[in-house]
């Protein structure tokens, strides 16, 4: 698996342009810094994460999770947080690469699997360790960039075995409850919708658990178990991160 990874890093430095660039494929992105940087408020977009070179950190609430080469991160679902560069420099610069999720293609891949247990909620983000598998698919999936020609067929196909590797794996609860309508995380995920796009309204958390259909303790506790956190202060981080914007 090393000289895979050591052949993916090197493949997403020669076409990174700049901290962060959309590659020609749809849904990937590579980022690259010659230097950490400080924690800031983000919100991470449901997206499968992997560090090349370098480290990164991510606090939510009182959850402090690095992911570097050896590891991956998945975020599920909409998830606030800080987050920071923690390992970069000029002579070893930080690199990743992200493929942004689909729930459409992950529900239909899950179309013949049993719905999972509605009352568990994971959480959102979670950090696991790389395995051969993904680091084979997400490379054929990079390699694409010397082909740009083969990118509209071969693509989507590469980017579902990599859903599928993602399933296979020890975060695929995680993702079977975001593809799925009824579960717990798909209500959470339409109160944090509902949150983003009025995040500078009065949060009245009965209306908001109305919204995802259970009760309001039942609902703070969902909430809280798949965000790591409140949606008071879900709201708050995305007041913070929406000041810094120019």
């Amino acid at each position: 698996m090393q000289n895979q990874l050591d052949a993916l890093r090197a493949l997403a430095a020669r076409h990174a342009c700049g901290p962060s660039r959309d590659s020609a494929i749809p849904g990937v992105t590579i980022r690259t810094r010659t230097d950490t940087t400080h924690p800031q408020p983000l919100v991470f977009e449901p997206t499968f994460f992997m560090v090349l070179q370098g480290a990164k950190e991510a606090i939510l609430g009182e959850r402090r999770l690095r992911y570097d080469r050896h590891t991956y991160a998945i975020a599920s679902m909409e998830v606030a947080a800080t987050g920071c560069v923690i390992e970069a420099s000029e002579a070893e610069p930080y690199i990743g690469v992200s493929l942004r999720l689909d729930r459409e293609s992950l529900a239909d891949l899950l179309s013949d699997a049993p719905e999972p247990e509605k009352s568990v909620t994971p959480p959102a983000f979670a950090v696991s360790a790389i395995t051969p598998e993904l680091v084979d698919a997400f490379l054929r999936l990079l390699n694409l960039l010397d082909r740009p020609g083969d990118i509209p067929v071969l693509a989507p196909l590469l980017q579902r075995e990599i859903l599928y590797r993602l399933l296979q794996g020890p975060q695929g609860a995680m993702l079977r409850q975001q593809a799925l309508v009824d579960s717990r995380s798909s209500q959470v995920r339409r109160a944090i919708a509902w949150i983003r796009d009025n995040y500078a309204d009065t949060l009245r958390i009965g209306a908001l658990a109305g919204l995802a259909g259970m009760s309001p303790a039942t609902f703070h506790r969902h909430f809280k178990a798949a965000t790591a956190m409140s949606p008071l202060q879900f709201q708050k981080s995305l007041r913070l991160q929406n000041a810094r914007r120019p």
